[in-house]
């Protein structure tokens, strides 16, 4: 697909994140435009085909534009603008009085995504995509990929969505609309593996990044897991059952981390325990 030719003199700085930066039109408030950072071509037109065909079966997100260009060669994505947004994280960190609002709201969200079925073919399935990282990590040995590999596999199958990057930072509200966003990880499958994010975000992940990330403090964080879990799992389940259920799903996603960062995170594999 060839990508149209923009300039950035029309758009204005507003956000920035692990792959790139976020603009808005100075001149229709109504576009703004994910842009990856240099070297990345391929990464936003994977992302746009698939965010087309996740709005396109009714996952609420912003509405996709087109594959872009900019004149010094970054490559993005131009999105439907939602005026007055606002991420579940930051709104937690500017209200953290109103954390269990906010918690059982996300929480109502990630169940009505984990009941939607969908056209499995159109999708890659979530155990398939944590066995190709297992596969091609060079930090687990043979025998520690045996056991992980038949962890995923013997997870049961679902035909449902799976966000793929459910943390409280991918999903806004505004007014009473709410959405999903930053979905290139889109796919179906097990819940597990996308509560999995939740829980490591919110309870497993180290303050200092936590206050980088999500502007908050563990302790409000840790709050928002603790009033999302019942929310989503319900109450008749006690949280320490959830836990020991989520964890060693969490543990998998160091394979995403040591693959971004090219080292082991002692810290995220502590959660492998019951595994390895």
């Amino acid at each position: 697909m060839e990508a149209t030719r923009i300039s950035l003199k029309d758009y204005v700085l507003t956000g920035g994140g692990a792959n790139g930066e976020s603009y808005d039109n100075k001149h229709d408030p109504s576009i703004m435009l994910k842009l990856y950072f240099p070297g990345k071509i391929q990464q936003p037109l994977d992302e746009m085909m698939l965010a087309r065909k996740v709005y396109d079966i009714g996952i609420p997100t912003p509405e996709p534009g087109d594959y872009v260009v900019t004149e010094d060669g970054r490559y993005g994505i131009r999105f439907k603008r939602i005026p007055g947004k606002k991420s579940y994280s930051r709104a937690t960190a500017d209200e953290p009085d109103k954390v269990d609002q906010f918690a059982s709201e996300f929480a109502r969200m990630c169940r009505q995504l984990h009941a939607t079925h969908v056209d499995t073919s159109l999708f890659d399935n979530v155990k398939d995509r944590n066995l190709r990282l297992l596969e091609e990590s060079p930090f687990f040995t043979a025998t520690e990929k045996e056991r992980l590999g038949r962890f995923i596999t013997d997870t049961p199958d679902e035909d449902t969505a799976v966000h793929g990057d459910l943390q409280f930072s991918n999903a806004i509200f505004a007014g009473d609309k709410r959405y999903f966003i930053d979905l290139g990880d889109f796919c179906y499958g097990n819940h597990l593996f996308d509560i999995a994010m939740v829980f490591l975000c919110c309870t497993i992940t180290p303050e200092p990044f936590i206050r980088e990330a999500f502007h908050m403090t563990k302790s409000l964080s840790t709050k928002f897991w603790e009033f999302f879990a019942p929310e989503y799992f319900g109450t008749g389940i006690p949280l320490k059952e959830i836990e020991e259920q989520i964890r060693p799903y969490a543990g998998l996603k160091t394979l995403i981390i040591e693959r971004d960062t090219g080292q082991p995170m002692p810290v995220f594999r502590e959660a492998l325990k019951s595994i390895l």
